[in-house]
C-alpha cells in the first residue's frame, strides 16, 4: 500500500500497489475533521500505526493501521500547540523517533517543535515539549538514522540548528551548531558508506 495525505479533500488516501506493474489503485481513505487540512503522514516502525499532521488546525491525527486490508482507523486528534492557534501558524512535517517511542511535528509560526511520546499499547500521544527551532518557519526536519539527532530547516530565516534527543524522554536540546542556507525546505540523510 502507499498512503498519502490529501489537504483538499481532508483525506488520508490510501492505495493499492502492484510492484509488478507499478501500478497505484485507490484502495479506500481515512477522513480527517472538515478543514483540518493533512500534510504529511508517517508510518510507526512497527507497522500497525500512522500519524498525519494537519496544516490548517495544527493538529496531529493517530491511526491504527490493518497493513492486510490497508485500513487506517482514528484512534485520537491532538493539538501540535501550548497556545491558542494565532494568525500565521501552520503545522508541516511529522515524523516518528526510529524507537518508535516519540513522534516529532513542526509548528510554522509558533516555530516550534512539538514532542509526543507514543503509548505503546494504544498508540495514542501525550505532549512532552515544545521547543524553539531558534529560527523562522520550521518547515521541515529530519531525524538521523540512529535517533541521537533531529535537523530543523527554518526556511525563513534561512538556517538549519542540530538538537540532541534525549533518548529516554524524547526531549531536544540545542547542540550549538548551525548553518546558513538560503530558504531550506528539506532535510534528508543519505548513506554515504557504500553498503
Amino acid at each position: 500500500f502507499a498512503v498519502a495525505a490529501d489537504l483538499g479533500l481532508d483525506k488520508v488516501l490510501v492505495y493499492a500497489f502492484d510492484a509488478r506493474k507499478g501500478k497505484l489503485t485507490p484502495a479506500g481513505f481515512a477522513k480527517v475533521a472538515p478543514g483540518a487540512g493533512p500534510r504529511h503522514f508517517a508510518f510507526h516502525p512497527n507497522g500497525k500505526l500512522g500519524y498525519v499532521i494537519n496544516e490548517i488546525t495544527l493538529t496531529v491525527t493517530a491511526f491504527s493501521w490493518n497493513e492486510t486490508k490497508g485500513e487506517l482507523k482514528e484512534l485520537q486528534t491532538i493539538t501540535t500547540l501550548p497556545v491558542e492557534r494565532g494568525k500565521g501558524m501552520s503545522t508541516a512535517e511529522v515524523q516518528v523517533h526510529p524507537s518508535g517511542k516519540f513522534l516529532y511535528g513542526s509548528n510554522r509560526g509558533h516555530n516550534t517543535i512539538a514532542v509526543f511520546r507514543i503509548n505503546e499499547d494504544t498508540g495514542k500521544l501525550k505532549p512532552v515539549q515544545h521547543q524553539s527551532t531558534l529560527g523562522k518557519t520550521p518547515r521541515n526536519f529530519g531525524l538521523d538514522p540512529t535517533g541521537q539527532f533531529l535537523i530543523a530547516a527554518n526556511q525563513a530565516s534561512g538556517d538549519i540548528f542540530t538538537f540532541h534527543i534525549n533518548q529516554d524522554t524524547g526531549e531536544l536540546k540545542p547542540t550549538g551548531h548551525s548553518i546558513q542556507v538560503p530558504m531550506p525546505v528539506c532535510v534528508k540523510f543519505l548513506d554515504l558508506s557504500g553498503e
